[in-house]
């Protein structure tokens, strides 16, 4: 008898849409991000995971890296007042890496040579006249938002849904690791209560490419601005962990689609995207859109990794072993790296996302 009900169970399992099931169990997901906008990568990371079926987007949080932490909280709460979606809460975050500085950057630069992309502290240009601590927000021409970021700061928002939802939230990081490390030492259990991390970083084997190509694609950027971070979050028991990011490099939307876009789908989210187009690879929207359709990869390999925390010209670069060759410390975890994506599916689905992105609250 228990075997007949096992058999009509599954029977009725596999009868049901594959999108019905997803509404039903959607993948539960925070965003955290450095927020550099108007437009460009970090801001339409979100898009992915708007209106999506397969996916319940908790909240968003913000994190210092390629902008200030206020001026990215703006940005991202102004394009969820654009794009209609009030609804979803806006934590914020880390003001400052770990233990990184400002004069230590400098100091690096002058010792190891120019880091080409300082986010908040200097963008393509200079560090030397970056202040020490954030300035306040200047005007953008995307206008200041009226939405307020919620109470709660970005590693105590995270550790409360974790516990609310145990091994059923994804933690989708875009940006530099500190709010995930101010979680993980707050909260040791954090990490073994989540589902899975996917992260935006480390960059393997483009020594070369920082010569031959764009220096700044080269340059692994959210590892470097918080290295020590980037350390406790990848040896931190998370039960799966993914990397994107060589894959995302080659990954690009022209001006010419974004056009044709706009004008084919007229809505506030591709008008947004039109007016603020910046000609980057799509690293934070492949990383979401990976969160929300693991199926999307076509080319992985699993490899330990670690993080380089010595003061020295490799501070913040990723390092990864095969089993024979890891180190034998405790700690050190196995992470899936994604080396191709079906590019074509990924590019459909995000014009598709785009056009839908909008909300109703």
């Amino acid at each position: 008898m228990r075997r007949l009900l096992s058999r009509l169970v599954l029977a009725a399992l596999c009868a049901t849409p594959l999108l019905a099931r997803a509404q039903t169990n959607p993948e539960l997901v925070i965003e955290d991000n450095d927020f550099l906008g108007p437009g460009g990568s970090n801001i339409q990371a979100i898009i992915p995971l708007l209106n999506n079926p397969r996916i319940k987007l908790l909240g968003v949080t913000v994190v210092v890296g390629d902008d200030w932490e206020n001026a990215e909280s703006d940005r991202i709460r102004r394009f969820l007042e654009i794009s209609k979606h009030h609804d979803i809460p806006v934590y914020d975050g880390a003001v400052q890496p770990l233990i990184n500085t400002v004069e230590l950057m400098r100091l690096r630069e002058t010792q190891f040579g120019t880091i080409p992309w300082k986010g908040a502290w200097g963008g393509l240009g200079s560090i030397e006249k970056t202040p020490d601590s954030q300035p306040q927000v200047a005007k953008t021409a995307d206008g200041a938002p009226t939405l307020k970021a919620a109470s709660l700061p970005a590693a105590m928002f995270m550790i409360q849904q974790v516990h609310a939802h145990p091994h059923q939230v994804t933690i989708v990081e875009a940006g530099p690791m500190t709010n995930l490390a101010l979680a993980i030492r707050m909260d040791p259990s954090f990490a073994a209560t989540a589902k899975q991390l996917v992260f935006m970083g480390a960059y393997l084997d483009l020594n070369l490419m920082s010569v031959t190509g764009n220096a700044d694609n080269g340059s692994d950027f959210n590892l470097i601005f918080d290295p020590e971070a980037a350390h406790i979050a990848l040896t931190a028991p998370w039960p799966h962990i993914t990397s994107i990011a060589n894959v995302s490099n080659d990954i690009v939307m022209s001006q010419d689609e974004i056009k044709k876009l706009a004008q084919a789908h007229p809505n506030p989210v591709t008008a947004y995207m039109q007016r603020f187009y910046v000609p980057l690879p799509m690293w934070d929207e492949v990383t979401s859109a990976i969160a929300a359709d693991p199926s999307l990869i076509t080319k992985s390999i699993d490899a330990y990794m670690d993080v380089e925390t010595s003061k020295g010209i490799n501070y913040g670069h990723a390092y990864v072993w095969p089993d024979a060759l890891a180190p034998k410390r405790m700690g050190i975890r196995k992470v899936r790296i994604v080396q191709q994506i079906d590019t074509a599916r990924f590019k459909s689905a995000f014009t598709t996302q785009a056009q839908n992105a909008m909300g109703t609250h």
